[in-house]
């Protein structure tokens, strides 16, 4: 009996130490999942090693909605940086969150299999997900990083998180503020780090550009202040042929994080223990000039000045009635017009200490020498200024700027910028700092004999620095019409606005010269800003242009049934007496012969980027042959008709001469011969034929102007009178068809791709239309890799072969429109 109750007793003793053992593995923290295991919501979590951070399910503020996130683990309890599920909440307690035996994350709820997934993958078994003490929660397969959840911020940069691009991935990493603080789905704000021309900071509220932060300059970004006794964080800049991007790293022990919070604010937090709270380091938004473009095109702000936008030397107010009533947005013109190509040359002006424009549309080069930038900028016409890329050490490369230069402010920073200048202008400059500079001697030998005559010469000066401002005359009414009415009966067109024409000389500043950026056949091309911010390209029809009713009426019918990555968008159309417009989405790189043929810009192009457009353009025209609801033949493809977005994808426009067509045999003749010469076939400039084989024709002249830089009608070689069609058929029979590639595109080609693209253009250049490709086959020998077609030699390879076009008028780069007599 004795030994049964002790048995009895050791029972107990058993069962109480195992209970222990069960209860303190349960409330042991654990910063680490395996495959199969999953974390359920209100059951547990996982806390990082040093207990910084915990993941688990949680409801934002007043919300009932369950997310899965992390937060601060011994500070600030309940301080969200990271949400996985932000686009699907949970309506209850029922998530759940497992790892696969193949590392894919999974969160899922109670009726729903699959709420979100990290679409991570390894190759064997031995997967794990852990949260580290930086807020990263990261997928090891071994000790492969296989995900991260720094790969996809939220409002929140940590130290260690990236903004910026994956250049192989094409993953980009930017801040994207909650909707609401009770609703982390994304909201209307966000923060980039944009790799367009040379690569900066951009702050953004919906598709309005709010902020900018420039570039890096070696010591920091431009515009923001260069803390040489930084001890909390050093900021970090990378860019190679992989990655672009951002980060800072903490150098003491200090808590810090930026947020973007849901109304649009960026700061820097930072942990005080002693009051247990954030307080803000510092504000994105210092100021009154951290507005984007505050003062215009070639406008400068400045803090210390009142009011606080002034124009750079040798420029003046666009608009002097809306400058003088505090609206500096359409900023400033040259007093006198470059004299660039004449003979008289142009210089440059030296503005100090400056937050450099934005560098959307700019050219780099990191070896170059300022003298060398200087020499590379008064090369080409279209620089409009230029600085160092490095301000360390003296200052080393280039940044060449090619369009207006906005968000230029003044800055205490050892950065400075050099403008272009009309030669005359800048003599005229250095006359009055001269004659400035002698007053000033002047002025301090007075200072030395007599305080008396100090005040007196000071009053004398000062009034002769006084100027007045001239009035400007009202202009009358914003345009005339004229008193012919035109109708047009225009379908009904889904999702297609009809635009007032109020509405559209508003948004160009009354069809403005200053607001144009092209011509075309059908007539002027103006960039304009809607009301709501929008950026938008009005084409208006000129009264001198052979296009008119039919011309605009096929276009607004046609592409407005056409939806396609590689076709401009239209968003509408004016329709008013005898004005007709049509109303565009803006492309912020402007067209492929404004980069291609220009000599500067063009370097601006490498071969993967021209690879990609060539690819673009294909598919846009196999979309117009074969995918579209209307069969269409474009009749008008050429460089100057593929528009380029900001991230230089090409999309195709000006479908005014665009036709229908039913099958892919179906061929057609008209006596109205259009298009462009360099780009039209034989049998269409010669006989009035045309079909996709006519589309096939141009495609091919596009992709030799792309490869080799040079227009088919202006190609020159000191040994042969062929042009680029010719030249290029000489090449490829020697067995030398890489001889045709721009000397610019040497060190970034991808020689396979280069020659592949040569082979292809020719076919598609073959005189006879029977013997060309569809662009069906020519997008699938642009992915292939197997054996092509020998080609035929081309058409009009010759400059004598063009005789055969002596009966249409030759207006370079200009759409014609002639009739062909049967």
């Amino acid at each position: 009996m004795f030994w049964i109750i002790m048995e009895d007793q050791y029972m107990h003793t058993y069962i109480i130490l195992f209970l222990l053992i069960l209860l303190s593995l349960d409330c042991t923290a654990l910063d680490t999942i395996y495959a199969n295991q999953d974390i359920k919501d209100g059951k547990a979590t996982l806390v990082s090693d040093g207990e910084t951070f915990e993941l688990g399910f949680f409801s934002p503020g007043k919300s009932n909605n369950r997310y899965l996130g992390i937060w601060y683990k011994k500070i600030s309890h309940g301080t969200v940086v990271w949400v996985a599920n932000r686009e699907q909440p949970i309506t209850d307690t029922s998530g759940m969150l497992k790892l696969s035996r193949h590392g894919n994350l999974v969160i899922r709820s109670g009726g729903n299999p699959m709420v979100w997934s990290s679409n991570s993958t390894g190759n064997n078994t031995v997967v794990v997900a852990q949260l580290l003490d930086t807020g990263n929660f990261v997928v090891w397969n071994k000790n492969k990083m296989i995900w991260q959840s720094f790969d996809y911020p939220g409002d929140t940069f940590l130290p260690g998180m990236k903004i910026g691009k994956d250049l192989v991935t094409g993953l980009q990493w930017c801040l994207t503020s909650w909707k609401s603080p009770d609703d982390p789905s994304v909201g209307e704000y966000r923060n980039i780090h944009d790799t367009n021309g040379y690569p900066q900071n951009l702050w953004w509220h919906g598709e309005i550009l709010q902020g900018r932060l420039g570039p890096w300059n070696g010591l920091g970004f431009s515009g923001s202040p260069v803390e040489k006794e930084n001890q909390i964080y050093s900021p970090e800049f990378i860019m190679n042929e992989k990655e672009i991007y951002t980060a800072y790293q903490l150098k003491s022990r200090v808590l810090q994080r930026v947020v973007l919070t849901w109304d649009g604010k960026t700061l820097i937090l930072q942990w005080i223990e002693r009051i247990k709270d954030w307080i803000v380091y510092a504000n994105a938004v210092v100021d009154i000039c951290d507005r984007f473009s505050l003062c215009g095109p070639f406008g400068i702000c400045s803090i210390n000045k009142h009011p606080p936008c002034i124009c750079m030397k040798g420029f003046e107010p666009r608009n002097r009635e809306e400058w003088e009533a505090s609206d500096w947005a359409s900023g400033c013109i040259r007093k006198k017009p470059l004299q660039c190509g004449n003979g008289s040359g142009d210089g440059f002006w030296k503005i100090a200490r400056v937050k450099v424009p934005d560098t959307r549309r700019v050219w780099y080069n990191v070896s170059m020498t300022l003298k060398e930038c200087e020499m590379t900028c008064k090369g080409s016409c279209s620089c409009t200024g230029y600085t160092s890329l490095d301000i360390r050490n003296g200052g080393s490369g280039c940044l060449l700027w090619l369009d207006e230069l906005l968000d230029t402010r003044e800055y205490e920073a050892d950065q400075d910028i050099y403008i272009r200048m009309a030669a005359s202008e800048l003599e005229g400059l250095v006359d009055s700092l001269s004659n400035f500079n002698k007053k000033k001697r002047t002025l301090i030998v007075v200072l030395l004999t007599s305080t008396a005559m100090l005040l007196l010469f000071a009053v004398a000066y000062a009034c002769r620095k006084i100027r007045k401002t001239p009035h400007m005359k009202g202009q009358g009414n914003w345009y005339a019409l004229d008193a012919k009415n035109t109708s047009l009966q225009m379908e009904q067109l889904d999702d297609l606005q009809c635009y007032s024409l109020h509405e559209v000389a508003r948004a160009t500043g009354n069809f403005s010269i200053s607001n144009k950026i092209g011509q075309g056949g059908f007539g002027p091309v103006y960039k304009g800003v809607l009301k709501d911010g929008r950026e938008i390209a009005v084409k208006r029809l000129s009264e001198t242009s052979q296009q008119g009713l039919d011309e605009f009426k096929n276009e607004v019918i046609c592409i407005a049934k056409l939806q396609h990555r590689n076709l401009v968008k239209l968003l509408g159309y004016c329709a008013h007496q005898n004005e007709l417009i049509l109303i565009y989405e803006y492309m912020t790189n402007k067209s492929l012969d404004w980069f291609l043929f220009d000599e500067t810009r063009s370097l601006m192009l490498n071969w993967p980027q021209r690879f990609k457009i060539i690819h673009g353009i294909a598919r846009g025209i196999l979309y117009l042959h074969q995918d579209s609801r209307l069969q269409v033949i474009h009749r008008d493809l050429k460089a100057a008709n593929i528009l380029l977005d900001g991230d230089m994808n090409p999309k195709i426009s000006d479908f005014g001469l665009a036709r229908n067509f039913v099958g892919h045999d179906t061929i057609t003749k008209t006596k109205k011969v259009v298009g462009t010469h360099g780009y039209i076939p034989p049998e269409y400039a010669v006989h009035g034929r045309f079909s996709i084989k006519s589309d096939v024709f141009s495609f091919g002249v596009l992709v030799l102007e792309i490869i080799c830089g040079k227009r088919n009608r202006e190609f020159f070689h000191a040994d042969h009178s062929d042009n680029l069609l010719g030249h290029a058929w000489r090449l490829y029979k020697d067995g030398r068809s890489i001889g045709l590639l721009s000397a610019s595109l040497q060190a970034s080609c991808v020689v396979s791709e280069v020659l592949r693209s040569i082979h292809i253009a020719l076919l598609c250049v073959q005189h006879h239309p029977e013997d060309r490709p569809t662009m069906w086959s020519v997008v699938l020998m642009l992915v292939g890799e197997g054996p092509l077609p020998k080609p035929k030699p081309p058409a009009f390879f010759t400059e004598e072969s063009y005789n055969e076009l002596e009966s249409l008028p030759s207006v370079d780069e200009c759409t014609i429109t002639v009739l062909y007599a049967r």
